[in-house]
């Protein structure tokens, strides 16, 4: 099958990589002519070093390489995510899936992404978001992987876990679309609380409370929205919480130790080599969505006053851990 990956970051690129083992003619699409080059010549992505692009990868930059295409896999950062699926909406054939890799929710209107593609594409193309512990270093060096993909659409599904499976990447198919996306974007948002933990100089037992809490608040968002709890004891929940909130790889948590360090996010993000941090833009709109449906998100919450207000992470942590006592299931239930 044709494919075309449009994102040419570490992400994107160990997703081209996948397809292409697995026998498919892929196109690599860059935003820029001068990243596009850079791939070209050195054949090697900067961000995945020491993993070769074979010659077969074509490589591009415009996106009329989605005609003709049999799957067509997003993968830029989220707040390119609505103009790029506008435009691939007026140049894919009817009924391509799209396979949306990236993860975060839209700034201002606090969609989640799928929300936005679907939008753009108008129905023309089932959508398809593939989430899960995946970073992008270990599947570009083949390393044994488990992903998600989520559709209402089940044979978008089916098609896509075809399409990507193989002995190192391992796909399962799921129908709740909004869970894996909420627990795509709020593991985010953890991590940075996780990396802000290791920065203060806290140890496993802290890290350990706030994953767990923090899983508790993302499922109480997503059931909130119609998503399946269980979705949220999944690779797309705890899964991908324990590899962001755990690696090194993960820029959410590099950038939330160095703001437990006393660095702004600005800072951190500058420290970063201008790095995309998902999780500081999902704090605020997981907050803006947890205030309209009412949800209680504590550890979100002190997030975001860290920053947006730029609250001192050691108060908002001892905040914290003198709110009132309560069930750990928040019922009384098991009681009676």
């Amino acid at each position: 099958m044709r494919a075309a990956v449009i994102g040419s970051g570490a992400w994107g690129t160990a997703l081209a990589l996948v397809l292409l083992e697995n026998g498919h003619e892929v196109t690599l699409w860059s935003h820029t002519q001068e990243e596009s080059d850079v791939l070209r010549q050195r054949r090697e992505n900067p961000m995945l070093q020491g993993v070769p692009l074979p010659e077969q990868l074509e490589l591009t930059t415009d996106l009329a390489c989605v005609k003709g295409c049999q799957v067509i896999v997003l993968v830029t950062p989220s707040f390119a995510i609505r103009e790029t699926a506008r435009k691939i909406g007026l140049l894919a054939d009817a009924g391509t899936p799209v396979v949306l890799a990236s993860k975060g929710i839209e700034k201002g209107t606090s969609l989640l992404l799928h929300q936005v593609v679907e939008q753009e594409l108008g129905g023309k193309c089932p959508v398809v978001v593939l989430s899960g512990p995946s970073h992008a270093e270990e599947v570009g060096r083949r390393l044994p992987t488990a992903v998600v993909v989520a559709s209402e659409n089940r044979q978008a599904a089916l098609l896509v876990q075809e399409l990507f499976m193989n002995q190192r990447l391992r796909i399962y198919t799921s129908p709740d679309i909004v869970g894996v996306e909420i627990g795509a974007a709020m593991k985010n948002v953890i991590a940075l609380c996780a990396g802000c933990c290791d920065g203060m100089g806290y140890g496993d037992n802290t890290k350990a409370m706030l994953m767990t809490r923090g899983l508790t608040e993302i499922a109480r968002l997503g059931v909130s929205m119609g998503a399946r709890k269980e979705t949220f004891a999944g690779l797309a929940g705890v899964g991908d919480l324990i590899v962001t909130c755990t690696s090194m790889h993960s820029r959410n948590r590099r950038a939330g130790i160095l703001v437990g360090q006393g660095k702004s996010i600005g800072q951190a993000m500058e420290e970063l080599g201008g790095a995309v941090v998902e999780g500081y833009y999902a704090a605020a709109s997981a907050k803006e969505l947890a205030d309209k449906a009412g949800v209680e998100m504590p550890i979100t919450f002190g997030a975001y006053e860290v920053l947006y207000e730029g609250k001192d992470p050691q108060e908002v942590l001892r905040c914290l851990m003198a709110r009132q006592a309560r069930d750990e299931q928040e019922t009384e239930e098991s009681w009676l």
